[in-house]
């Protein structure tokens, strides 16, 4: 999707902006911010290397039991394909043949990550940002944001999951009614729709992502990542096929110190303090 305005018009990125995507880790929540704000936070080759870098490293630290992914500022989430960059002198074939792995910022295909990943939803979230909230587990969306897969209308596909991944999480006739039209939806219809969990007042929106955070880390971690690798890794499956699948989060889940902890805190009328392990 091409980075543009409010107003329609292309946003070239000036030459002294320096590119960015940032992780911070605190608490046992990173957080990962799209920061290239002079194209509505859309994504280049470098910010989708970088994601990746990211996303692995995350899958890599078994501290970290919540990501936070949004883009900076106030008007956009992410808007895609950064279409000012290298991308836009790419044929459709060159493009769908270079496609990576991992889906769109490293994460719309992404089923090795057991972490649970909220989108917090700042703004506008199309094409290729639209496919990060579809990767993501739990959405967060300010009242201002819209949503969608715009690209048709400038002659491209949402091919790194789009276009399958939403006809799977909302009703047909209302993923065919965005697919087909490559309209924009505001946040209150995509919740009625399913796909957002819960729409708030911009100024409100970092209160109820650390809502559903808290909420998160009030759970075993060890729990958490057996449900996540569960729900990611049998979706082919049926739930009696799903069920008996030997998983290693699922293994670790259920001889886990965590697992001992919740019962003896329940026992005890206590918080429980989770080990992690």
């Amino acid at each position: 999707m091409t980075a543009v305005s409010e107003t329609g018009q292309s946003a070239p990125a000036p030459a002294a902006v320096v590119d960015q995507v940032t992780l911070t880790v605190e608490n046992h929540v990173a957080t990962v911010v799209i920061d290239r704000q002079h194209v509505l936070n859309a994504v280049d080759g470098g910010a989708q290397a970088k994601l990746n870098q990211i996303w692995d490293q995350l899958e890599a630290d078994p501290d970290v039991r919540a990501v936070v992914i949004t883009g900076a500022g106030t008007r956009a989430f992410c808007v895609g394909a950064d279409m000012s960059a290298s991308a836009v002198d790419k044929t459709g074939l060159e493009y769908w043949a270079g496609l990576d792995p991992n889906g769109f910022g490293g994460l719309s295909l992404r089923t090795t990550l057991d972490i649970p990943v909220i989108a917090r939803v700042n703004g506008y979230a199309l094409g290729g940002g639209m496919e990060i909230v579809l990767g993501a587990d739990i959405v967060i969306a300010a009242d201002t944001a819209r949503f969608g897969l715009t690209e048709p209308r400038v002659g491209r596909l949402a091919l790194d999951g789009g276009i399958h991944q939403l006809v799977r999480r909302v009703p047909y006739t209302q993923a065919m009614g965005m697919l087909l039209t490559g309209r924009k939806a505001a946040a209150r219809e995509m919740e009625s729709m399913g796909l957002v969990n819960e729409v708030v007042p911009a100024e409100e929106l970092d209160a109820a992502v650390q809502r559903w955070v808290d909420q998160i880390l009030a759970c075993a971690p060890t729990s958490v990542r057996a449900v996540k690798q569960m729900v990611a890794r049998t979706s082919h499956l049926t739930a009696t096929e799903a069920r008996g699948l030997r998983l290693p989060a699922l293994m670790a889940a259920l001889d886990s110190k965590d697992s001992a902890e919740g019962v003896r805190a329940f026992q005890e009328k206590r918080p429980p303090v989770w080990p992690g392990n």
